[in-house]
């Protein structure tokens, strides 16, 4: 059997299984606060003599303050100390609204260019004139004005000179004649 957290934990969910009553240990009740507490002091015995005990009293600790509230958070400056509003006693809005009073300083509030959704994406500052006026959907839209989109762009003439090139008729073909095309080569066959 394993000894431990996991014996433990193991007979626990057994004895649960089988039904039978868990042992819980009594919660820890706290003691009471009293406001002197004695302490022993010794005091040193002449000789030959058991030594004495003295009690002395001590000031019990101070009580913790209450924590912050709204009026708190709304008297805040920048130089103003901003660890008691984030205590674990602290209520969120409280805590909030000494975040919002500490974030409102321009020391705090700079952009570090690290936001990937800062910029102005509807500004074409990255591309020149010159290159968005050769694009296409530049032109499709019509974002400008130019005097020549009055006459259309002509294509490049061909140029014939080159043997290669020209273009030869075809005698061989001849006249095609009007809906006669599957039934004439069905009566060519």
């Amino acid at each position: 059997m394993v000894d431990g957290f996991l014996g433990r934990w193991s007979q626990r969910k057994q004895a649960q299984r089988a039904g039978v009553p868990l042992d819980e240990p009594p919660a820890p009740t706290p003691a009471p606060v009293s406001t002197l507490a004695p302490i022993p002091a010794v005091a040193a015995p002449a000789p030959g003599e058991p030594p004495a005990v003295e009690t002395v009293a001590q000031p019990a600790p101070e009580p913790a303050p209450p924590p912050p509230s709204l009026d708190d958070a709304r008297q805040l400056t920048p130089e103003s100390d901003f660890r008691p509003f984030m205590a674990r006693g602290v209520a969120p809005e409280v805590r909030n609204a000494a975040m919002k009073k500490l974030f409102a300083d321009p020391q705090f509030n700079v952009m570090d260019r690290l936001d990937t959704y800062i910029d102005d994406y509807s500004l074409p500052d990255p591309l020149p004139a010159s290159m968005l006026r050769q694009m296409a959907s530049a032109q499709f839209l019509k974002l400008f004005d130019d005097d020549n989109e009055a006459e259309p762009p002509q294509p490049p003439e061909p140029d014939h000179d080159h043997t290669d090139l020209r273009l030869q008729p075809n005698h061989a073909a001849g006249q095609v004649e009007p809906g006669g095309g599957a039934q004439r080569d069905a009566d060519a066959a």
